[in-house]
């Protein structure tokens, strides 16, 4: 199963984050964030980091989490996976579920970081809770493989299940059916049950 990153983030994200992050901070924090989304829409890295480097600084966390992806891509930066490590966790203990997300794939591959997959469980968790499918399908894979968590294909079968209802039509989704699928084939039928109610009720964190 591949765990491809987030990518930088898009023009929705790029708003959402606006919308989610204005809140507590004054006017001027928020000075070079649209220089810096323009300067990146048309490859010009630099000018992103120089215009987004001292809102990371002042505790935005789009701004770190942006850090984060271009230092892990090498774009603008040399490609540097310990910088990436340290922008993407302050983002991730902002509730970034991106973040969270890239942080939890950095400390299962070992990169900038000692590989733990202990550690890489707990990100995936945080990022999973949110709603994050790609969390969710790694997540479920490790408890269905019993990888630092306990070994449970109720909690397995109940993320997958998420995770199919929240990506779109697309290879992601068919992966996430066939995860569930399998999984479900060393199940009890009470153990399905409760798995699907647990999906039901499931609601993500804020």
């Amino acid at each position: 199963m591949t765990t491809p990153k987030a990518k930088f983030a898009g023009l929705a994200l790029i708003a959402a984050l606006c919308a989610g992050f204005t809140l507590g901070l004054t006017a001027p924090a928020w000075a070079g964030w649209d220089e810096g989304v323009a300067a990146y829409k048309r490859g010009d890295y630099a000018t992103a980091l120089r215009e987004w480097h001292p809102l990371a600084e002042q505790g935005n966390a789009g701004a770190q989490y942006n850090l984060g992806v271009m230092y892990d891509k090498g774009e603008g930066v040399t490609q540097d996976n310990a910088e990436a490590v340290k922008w993407y966790r302050k983002a991730a203990e902002q509730g970034v579920a991106e973040a969270q997300y890239n942080l939890g794939l950095m400390y299962r591959n070992g990169l900038g970081v000692p590989q733990d997959y202990a550690e890489a469980a707990r990100w995936y968790r945080k990022a999973a809770e949110q709603g994050d499918a790609r969390a969710q399908v790694v997540l479920g894979t490790m408890y269905e493989l019993g990888r630092k968590v306990p070994h449970d294909h109720v909690q397995a079968h109940m993320l997958y299940n998420l995770a199919a209802s929240r990506f779109p039509l697309s290879k992601d989704r068919d992966e996430a059916v066939k995860n569930r699928d399998h999984v479900a084939k060393t199940m009890t039928p009470a153990q399905i049950t409760e798995a699907q109610k647990l999906a039901r009720e499931w609601r993500p964190k804020k």
